[in-house]
């Protein structure tokens, strides 16, 4: 299949870039760094070749940390030959080192906790005391220095010899080893395993790789290539203009200026940059990481183990012979009632268990002979997604070092201009360009900052910084890098309402309202020169730009509109802005306030049918009103009647019934109680008066219509 690049196994979404010549001094089978993409994902794509012949085996040693990165993306490209495994060590977690040991990492702290955990082990002992035997304890003692100089600790060792229990103090013995073998192995390899895990900083890949029978001892190219995390590159430009005319209008040239793009980017990789082909990819990837290189395990549901109950027999306290019982047990119905009443009986053997045939000699049924099936790569997408810079030069960068790489020079379409947002400067507007990235074929130009400069007198001068946003080719942005100080702009804002419908229906009023938000700038324009101004209005959700009208429709942004406005030197323009939301507004008639309806009803927005049709309702609700008003005068001189005869019953109380203060309380009683009839009268005809209205007014109500 020549001619035809081979991906097993892996894929990857970094589109491959052109190979360049081999060094001449690679050595066959050697992986050498060829090729570096770094994307504005933060991630970036090594890709590595060789010139293998025959089957090969290519080693490649990465970081810790970029293994689960390379385990997600790594890619195999053989011209010619097949892609067989990718091999490399486990982690060797501690944990796995000291599964089988009998201490743990914490054990090797101190030889007294070593010892502590290897209780029962045989030991044997050198120096002024040889001794042999089983660990028992190791407790620490405390010693006092002599002249109080504070005290010493000490470790005391516990064996037991054949001669009995002996004691030692560790620090006082030369040597002490343990006696089995196995056991000084197993703390070898602990230790081992300690000094190991703290210097395994990289890991090696190896990469196996098969050649075609054809053609086994012919020379080919292998690619392997992966994607890691890697510093985020920075885009920063400059941009020069030329001198303008003096008394021209700012914006009115359609002059160019001179773009300088360059990439700052830093090797991070670990590994130095030797003649590698270098590029910078913009856009913006979906990019994750995933722990491919650590170990998971299913959790399973623990099911308990099943025991059998025991049987507890009662003790047989005897029997009484009777013949009916005896002629019973001849009878199936008899033998029936006794099963049904739990007599034992005869329990029936168990099935034999049917036990699946064992499978473990049974050839598997998907087993087929191993052979990579060719596929046609699909056509990438991902150009379309980003903007790439490939350097035409081989690059060299040691490992820790920053470069700046130049990605685009050109001249570019630059109009002057005055930009205002109130909300960033609400006196000035700043001093902006428009650039255009022009559909003359140019590729677009990825986010970054930008520093300004401006030729006056043959000499360039710096102007201001500004922020490029992403500038697609076809398109523009206006960049601010100062503020006008020589134009001024005053904003005032009016609110109105205006009634456009109304309808009366089912004794409901609906007007239809629309409200206008009419913003007016006055710009004074510069004393010298003509200004270009545009002016961003405010978006708000649910309003509708209606002034002003005519022309081109504005250019719109996530939150604003933009307006241009020509100011010629030393004059004042006016610009008005207005933005309409219509609106419904509900109200029952019944229950408004008389005062709402007349207010209503007055209104010259209103049609005289729907003045008039109001006009009766105000009067129908004032009536309404007046007889409630009725009702609740009198019920409250009737709740104060009865609260002065409470008060009248608890002096009588207190005093003497032939008394003249007691007559006169009693008369005055009598009196209330006579008010109180007629109140009782006068109140029912108010109610009832006060029903009546109402009653006119809501038939009144929905039988109007306008």
């Amino acid at each position: 299949m020549s001619g035809i690049t081979k991906a097993a196994l892996f894929t990857l979404a970094v589109p491959l870039l052109a190979a360049p010549a081999l060094a001449a001094d690679q050595p066959p089978g050697a992986l050498a760094l060829k090729r570096v993409l770094l994307s504005t994902g933060g991630v970036g794509y090594f890709e590595h070749e060789a010139r293998v012949s025959s089957d090969a085996a290519l080693t490649l040693e990465v970081r810790r940390d970029q293994v689960d990165d390379v385990l997600k993306s790594i890619v195999v490209y053989d011209d010619r030959g097949g892609i067989g495994t990718v091999d490399l060590p486990g982690q060797e977690p501690l944990e796995t080192a000291f599964r089988e040991l009998p201490f743990t990492p914490q054990d090797l702290a101190s030889p007294a906790a070593l010892l502590n955990a290897m209780k029962g082990a045989e030991v044997q002992t050198s120096g002024s005391r040889a001794v042999s035997g089983r660990l028992l304890s190791v407790t620490e003692e405390y010693t006092q220095l002599p002249n109080g100089g504070g005290t010493v600790t000490r470790n005391r060792v516990s064996l037991m010899t054949a001669e009995g229990l002996r004691q030692l103090v560790l620090e006082e013995t030369d040597s002490l080893r343990f006696a089995d073998p196995r056991v000084q192995a197993q703390l070898d390899s602990a230790l081992e395993a300690v000094a190991g895990a703290a210097g395994k900083e990289r890991r090696r890949l190896t990469i196996r790789t098969t050649a075609p029978q054809a053609d086994a001892g012919a020379e080919r190219t292998v690619r392997v290539a992966y994607v890691v995390a890697a510093p985020l590159w920075k885009a920063t430009y400059r941009l020069t203009l030329p001198e303008s005319a003096p008394g021209s209008a700012k914006g009115a040239e359609g002059g160019t200026g001179d773009l300088q793009g360059w990439a700052v980017l830093e090797n991070l990789s670990g590994d130095d940059w030797k003649g590698v082909e270098l590029s910078v990819a913009s856009g913006n990837p979906v990019t994750f990481r995933q722990a491919l290189y650590s170990a998971y395990f299913v959790n399973r549901p623990e099911v308990p183990v099943e025991v059998l109950g025991r049987v507890l027999p009662p003790p047989d306290e005897g029997a009484v012979a009777a013949d009916v019982m005896a002629k019973a047990q001849d009878s199936p119905v008899r033998s029936r009632a006794a099963a049904e009443s739990g007599a034992p009986a005869a329990m029936a053997a168990p099935p034999a268990p049917v036990m699946a045939a064992p499978v473990m000699n049974a050839p598997y049924a998907g087993a087929m002979p191993q052979r990579a099936a060719e596929t046609t790569p699909a056509e990438s997408t991902e150009a379309t997604a980003q903007v790439l810079f490939r350097y035409p030069q081989p690059v060299t960068l040691a490992n820790g070092g920053t470069l700046m790489m130049p990605i685009t020079a050109r001249a570019i379409p630059a109009e002057r201009l005055s930009l205002y947002q109130p909300n960033t400067q609400p006196r000035h507007p700043l001093a902006a360009l428009r650039l255009s990235n022009g559909d003359s074929g140019e590729t677009g130009l990825p986010p970054g900052v930008l520093t300004l400069y401006e030729r006056l007198g043959g000499a360039a001068a710096y102007v201001g910084d500004a922020r490029l946003a992403t500038l697609p080719a076809g398109e523009s942005r206006i960049l601010s890098f100062a503020v006008d100080q020589a134009v001024t702009v005053d904003r005032s804002e009016q609110p109105s309402r205006t009634l456009s419908r109304a309808t009366l229906a089912d004794g409901v009023l609906q007007l239809t309202v629309t409200d206008r938000q009419t913003t007016t700038y006055r710009i004074a324009g510069a004393a010298g020169e003509d200004r270009t101004v545009i002016v961003e209005h405010p978006r708000r959700s649910g309003w509708e730009l209606v002034q002003p009208t005519g022309g081109a429709a504005p250019d719109l942004t996530a939150d604003a509109y933009r307006l241009p406005v020509a100011v010629p030197a030393g004059q004042t323009v006016t610009l008005a802005v207005a933005l309409e939301r219509p609106r419904i507004e509900r109200f029952g008639i019944s229950e408004m306030s008389p005062e709402q309806v007349r207010a209503y009803a007055s209104s010259t927005e209103l049609p005289a049918a729907a003045r008039e049709a109001l006009a009766k309702v105000a009067a129908l609700r004032g009536t309404v009103a007046d007889k409630e008003r009725r009702v609740g005068d009198l019920e409250r001189e009737q709740a104060e009647i009865g609260k002065e005869q409470e008060r009248l019953r608890q002096n009588l109380a207190t005093l003497p019934r032939d008394s003249d203060l007691f007559k006169r309380t009693i008369a005055k009683m009598g009196e209330q109680e006579t008010r109180l009839d007629g109140l009782s009268r006068e109140l029912a005809t108010a109610r009832k008066e006060a029903d009546t209205a109402r009653n006119t007014l809501r038939d009144q109500v929905r039988g109007m219509t306008f």
